[in-house]
């Protein structure tokens, strides 16, 4: 049956269209989902369509004021993964990840063991025709254009083989319209059942677009609709200009037989002039994208997420050369580390227990001077206690920074002891009567030598909940065990008597759950240092997956028991098949990390931390904040640095409706306080970093940082 509707009572809202060995060993592989679960588009092109801004050059990205997702404001999907973890040594804090998962956190669903394009970074539209700023003026390739970036093959993750690659492309529009996309619009089918007399449409029935679309188009119903029931329907084809694009350099990944393979430490830097006059239009965009491959054998990590590469500051300008390699820029390198000797955190009670022994003498800071010329730095950090009363900060003076091309990162020695290996200055606050809290530790660097003043800063939470990690939350890896039978287990030591209640686990997924294996989750005593006496155990368990942001799955003990002193938490494999545990690079903690052969315990060959939390005195999730890295809403500014004026854009996607806006120095000292706006003239202040706040009606806020430069 043909169903049309009588256009007066027709009602519609434009909506987006929702058309093995017999021996025991360890092994690391890749992982299926990254942690922080990436946004979930039902339709490929839906972010690029709602992104379409147009940019001036110069166009700079070095990922520090993002996470998780690119700036909205400078790229047009989300593929990538940007994160302080899988990179190693970067330019500067923070890179984007390019790997085999699609932009929903899976394995892409086109993976194969032969060759398949992954993950796509693709600019918004940039004006490479002209500048406008100080004043109007027509680009050509004789304005020495030049795009440049650095790149790492593997990093802390798996290295890409020879056959896969990543690749650059430069784009520029054909002059001819595609199909992009098949708008559509919503509409109560009361509508239809009115017009045409009827109480139901059936499945095979055909409703046709309402007036005002093309009428050519129509929606074949696939189930029954009655009065109160929604319609939603094709409306027009709506046209997007084609892109041609050619490519402009790719890399190709390394096989294990090469004799000379690059470390995977290492960053380099890739400078392209732009000279083809057919790139200087309105319309330039550039991508990367990276191709994949999955193993075709039986290990399930294999099927995971590998072939990762790293991506780190994307700068395209005009009037630079081919030397044009450095930057007048001191920075951090890598992520903030934590105060705590031994755990990255640990239930409070445990800390107010030994305070002393729990924390650090010292830190390591990565920092870095990506200039051609030494800059006088200037480091100092402070520790904000949430929700209490304590403050304090550490001025670590002035030192010499050589440009990281002679001398790497700042010195422990001589004057840059007092920046690169500061003291932790200070105890954490010992409060009696609350269960825990939470620290935030920012670190800054500047040099305020020349007329340009250089800022950087990085930011750490240091939490004390319920729990003992050993992990930043973030699985580069994935760890495993062969054959049943096999034990692997963590040792974790209780400076006072506590109740252990339940275990938080973390399990990468495979292509097709194939780690669900069954397993027991024991815990044990001490027997000189490794796994002893059997305490308590847990049997016939499997891997659990949820859709929770923060990704580790709760394990409830049925029995809690009192532990004391040193004691270990592991699993026992019941079957054949790699678990395919989370396995944090970053924290090394081998030392504390055994597996079992042959009822021999042997230390763990790998460097990394295994993601296994036991939980003490009680067994609700407390302690977010640490790994708040998530789709919570987020700001970004673009450009940053700028020196007049800024495009502020919210990247909401929990209902968050900005009210205000304020600007805050380092110092805390409040600039200004106005509503919100998404333009932001920046041009009457210094030279700086600054700290911008979002402030939406239920008093939430957001913030990023804020570089002016002059």
């Amino acid at each position: 049956m043909k169903l049309r509707f009588l256009k007066k009572y027709f009602v519609a809202s434009v909506l987006l269209i929702i058309c093995t060995t017999l021996h025991s060993q360890e092994m690391l592989s890749g992982l299926e989902v990254n942690r922080l679960v990436k946004l979930s588009f039902e339709q490929p092109d839906q972010f690029n369509r709602l992104n379409n801004s147009y940019l001036t050059i110069p166009f700079k990205d070095d990922f520090s004021n993002s996470h998780v997702y690119p700036n909205a404001g400078l790229w047009s999907d989300q593929n990538v993964f940007v994160n302080n973890d899988f990179a190693i040594n970067p330019p500067n804090s923070g890179a984007a990840t390019f790997d085999v998962l699609d932009q929903t956190g899976k394995v892409y669903s086109t993976a194969s063991y032969q060759l398949f394009v992954a993950d796509y970074l693709t600019s918004n539209i940039i004006r490479l025709d002209s500048v406008f700023l100080p004043e109007i003026k027509n680009i050509s390739p004789a304005d020495s254009v030049y795009f440049s970036f650095y790149f790492q093959i593997q990093g802390r993750g798996d290295r890409p083989e020879k056959g896969d690659s990543l690749v650059l492309q430069f784009g520029h529009p054909s002059g001819n319209m595609v199909f992009d996309y098949i708008d559509s619009v919503s509409m109560p089918v009361d509508v239809y059942l009115f017009a045409n007399g009827v109480e139901a449409v059936y499945p095979g029935d055909t409703l046709y677009a309402p007036d005002g679309c093309n009428q050519n188009l129509y929606l074949i119903v696939d189930r029954m609709l009655t009065w109160g029931d929604d319609v939603t329907l094709p409306c027009d084809t709506v046209l997007k200009p084609e892109i041609i694009w050619n490519r402009a350099w790719s890399v190709a990944g390394v096989s294990i037989a090469d004799t000379v393979i690059p470390r995977s430490d290492v960053f380099k830097q890739i400078l392209i002039p732009i000279t083809d006059p057919k790139y200087f239009v309105p319309d330039f965009q550039f991508r990367f994208y990276n191709y994949g491959s999955i193993a075709s054998n039986n290990n399930p990590g294999n099927k995971g997420n590998v072939d990762q590469w790293n991506l780190d500051y994307v700068y395209l300008n005009m009037n630079r050369s081919k030397s044009d390699s450095t930057y007048k820029q001191v920075s951090f390198s890598n992520r903030a580390p934590s105060f705590l000797k031994r755990y990255e955190s640990m239930p409070y009670k445990q800390y107010r227990s030994d305070p002393t022994n729990a924390m650090k003498l010292e830190f390591e800071m990565n920092i870095t001077n990506l200039d051609d010329v030494t800059h006088q730095t200037h480091y100092w950090y402070s520790v904000t206690q949430q929700n209490g009363n304590q403050y304090y900060t550490y001025d670590g003076g002035v030192c010499d920074l050589l440009p990281v091309t002679l001398g790497g990162f700042q010195s422990c020695s001589s004057c840059g002891a007092f920046q690169a290996c500061p003291p932790v200055n200070s105890l954490f606050a010992l409060q009696t009567g609350i269960d825990s809290t939470s620290f935030v530790i920012r670190h800054f660097v500047s040099d305020s030598s020349g007329s340009n003043r250089l800022v950087d800063s990085l930011l750490f939470h240091q939490g004390f909940y319920n729990y003992f990690a050993y992990d930043d939350g973030t699985p580069e890896l994935g760890y495993g065990l062969e054959p049943a039978g096999a034990s692997v287990a963590v040792q974790f030591k209780m400076a006072t008597p506590d109740t252990l209640k339940a275990v938080q686990l973390y399990f990468n997924r495979t292509l097709n759950d194939a780690n669900y294996k069954y397993f027991d989750i024991v815990v044990w005593g001490d027997n000189n240092g490794k796994p002893g006496a059997e305490l308590y155990r847990k049997s016939q368990q499997h891997p659990l997956w949820t859709d929770d942001l923060y990704g580790f799955s709760l394990y409830s003990f049925s029995n809690p028991i009192i532990v004391s002193g040193i004691f270990y938490v592991g699993l026992y494999q019941s079957e054949m098949g790699s678990l395919n545990i989370g396995y944090d690079a970053v924290n090394n903690n081998s030392q504390y990390t055994f597996y079992d052969i042959d009822n021999q315990w042997y230390n763990s060959q790998f460097e990394g931390s295994l993601m296994i939390r036991p939980i003490v005195g009680s067994n609700k999730l407390i302690g977010i904040i640490e790994n708040n890295r998530t789709s919570e809403p987020s700001v970004s500014i673009s450009p940053n640095p700028s020196s007049s004026h800024v495009s502020i854009t919210i990247n909401d996607v929990n209902g968050f409706i900005p009210k205000t806006i304020q600007l805050t120095d380092l110092t805390g000292r409040k600039l200004f306080s106005k509503q919100f706006d998404t333009y932001l003239n920046i041009s009457a202040l210094d030279a700086g970093i600054y700290f911008l706040q979002v402030i939406d009606e239920n008093q939430k806020i957001i913030s990023t940082r804020l570089m002016v430069a002059r």
